[in-house]
């Protein structure tokens, strides 16, 4: 039976041009989970906690994922890609060798809310081309199951396979809505790391109880059982591990510290995209 190992809680920060947000990987108490370097998670019905989004910005080497709960957010990149992610949508970006983007409102008021995730590549894949997937709400299949419904953004599940495209980690991304105190069991991946994050109500895993704000790390064996104390909602994310060095540099993650050096000289020379 799959269980969690220990638990994470999201500190305050903020990132962007100051947009508040809850920061769960990539803190102390959780520095990294392979091949997940960071976890936030952003909300508020304030303008001015959001308003000022995330300006033009570099990438190297790793996968950059969104997901919106509520709201609207508009990307733009220096490889031409332009879209909005509205609520219940995705958008999967593939760094690789390099992008320049920005991620900015599109809204000045109401509730935003929603996730972004920063997923590592193996150094095979570090410098392969930029790419993006905007995928619209419509286009994330669901499954009903034992009182909850399941949204397939990435993976399969129950045989139903997520729209996302990208094979680095073979992930797999579900977003649980439990009906009052559902429990729901399927088939996990026993190599792969993986974590539940709790953005409303409380769930268990094997006894351990996870509280709205709360990150669990999972340890998978064969079978996940999750159950909902209320009317929960969660995000259920696993990965291969890549067992690889790591050297970041703020939005540059790479094996080498002289690979660092090079995405620097890359950026400031504008040839990094």
């Amino acid at each position: 039976m799959s269980k969690i190992i220990r638990k994470a809680k999201g500190m305050p920060a903020s990132d962007g041009a100051g947009v508040k947000l809850s920061r769960i990987i990539g803190q102390p108490g959780l520095k990294r989970l392979d091949p997940f370097l960071m976890l936030d998670e952003f909300g508020s019905e304030d303008a001015k906690d959001y308003i000022a989004g995330f300006p033009q910005h570099p990438h190297r080497g790793f996968q950059t994922v969104t997901y919106m709960l509520e709201g609207k957010m508009g990307h733009k990149d220096s490889v031409g890609n332009e879209g909005v992610i509205e609520d219940g949508g995705l958008q999967w970006m593939n760094a690789g060798k390099g992008i320049i983007h920005e991620e900015m409102p599109q809204q000045t008021q109401g509730r935003m809310r929603g996730f972004q995730l920063w997923v590592n590549l193996p150094a095979s894949q570090k410098m392969s081309e930029p790419g993006y997937q905007d995928i619209p709400s419509g286009h994330i299949p669901e499954v009903i199951k034992q009182g909850a419904l399941i949204r397939v953004l990435a993976g399969h599940f129950e045989g139903v396979e997520g729209p996302v495209k990208t094979q680095a980690i073979h992930p797999q991304f579900l977003d649980i809505h439990f009906q009052n105190d559902a429990s729901i069991s399927w088939p996990v991946d026993a190599k792969q790391n993986g974590f539940v994050y709790v953005y409303e109500g409380a769930v268990q895993v094997d006894g351990t109880t996870v509280e709205k704000g709360e990150l669990g790390v999972l340890e998978f064996d064969g079978l996940m059982t999750i159950t909902a104390r209320s009317n929960a909602k969660a995000i259920v994310v696993s990965g291969t591990p890549i067992n690889e060095p790591i050297v970041q540099y703020g939005p540059f993650v790479m094996n080498t510290e002289a690979e660092i050096q090079q995405a620097l000289q890359d950026y400031q020379k504008g040839v990094l995209a």
